[in-house]
């Protein structure tokens, strides 16, 4: 299973984060301890986040999200 994450900045509160992981609690610790990028928005909250049985699917929707139509669709719709 693979997880479509949405992360938002608590500190920054118009940025947010998109990505694709297969342990979602993991990774967001590992946001919030700064081991990955990016590090200077930290603390980071979960907004959302999808499940796709098919990596395919998941790291296609990343894509989108990260678009200027994927983030439009987010802001409106997640």
């Amino acid at each position: 299973m693979k997880y479509v994450y949405i992360l938002h900045s608590t500190e920054f509160p118009d940025r947010y984060y998109v990505g694709v992981t297969s342990d979602l609690k993991s990774r967001l610790a590992k946001h919030n301890a700064g081991e990955v990028s990016p590090s200077k928005y930290l603390p980071w909250s979960l907004k959302t986040y999808l499940a796709f049985s098919d990596e395919a699917q998941a790291f296609a929707f990343e894509k989108y999200l990260k678009s200027a139509s994927g983030r439009a669709f987010a802001k409106k719709r997640l």
